[in-house]
């Protein structure tokens, strides 16, 4: 943004700091009015034609726009991915400790990525490994809703679920 004397325009439209437009003056002209009333000339548009320059306190105006920005981030939600691995082979009393850990995170607002490693042959079986993620998105349907179905990567096969929204 372009303030007092970094604005290059040698003509401005006027607009103070009540959003009333004072027409268009030259650029000294609008820097003496904005020094009279211990302001600061801003750009605001400086594509149009002729460019829009307010006069307003610069100061306030980047404290209050910093303010809206820390307010901003201060609501952001952060979405971590958790992961949990599972085996194609894997046990019962294994996958329910693994499953109670997967709805933890959802519980927590967290997505949850289900990856299957296959070791040596086990590779050949990949209906073996489906069947498990397919399991494990049953168990979380009423907490999570799937985000990719399950696919190879290389040696792995991978699942994401993601939190379902409140209303």
């Amino acid at each position: 943004m372009f303030v007092n004397e970094g604005i290059r325009a040698r003509e401005v439209r006027i607009i103070d700091a009540n959003g009333e437009q004072l027409g268009i003056k030259t650029k000294q002209e609008a820097l003496e009015i904005a020094a009279r009333r211990n302001l600061d000339l801003v750009l605001v548009a400086p594509n149009a034609k002729p460019p829009v320059a307010r006069v307003m306190d610069y100061g306030k105006y980047r404290f209050e726009q910093q303010k809206k920005d820390k307010e901003a981030r201060k609501n952001q939600k952060v979405i971590n991915v958790k992961e949990v691995r599972f085996s194609p082979t894997i046990d019962e009393h294994d996958f329910n400790t693994k499953l109670r850990n997967a709805r933890k995170f959802l519980e927590k607002g967290d997505k949850v990525k289900a990856s299957i490693r296959f070791k040596g042959r086990a590779i050949t079986h990949k209906e073996i490994g489906q069947k498990v993620l397919d399991r494990l998105s049953a168990e979380c349907e009423d907490l999570a809703t799937v985000e990719s179905k399950p696919k190879m990567d290389g040696r792995s096969m991978f699942l994401v679920l993601a939190p379902k929204i409140e209303k």
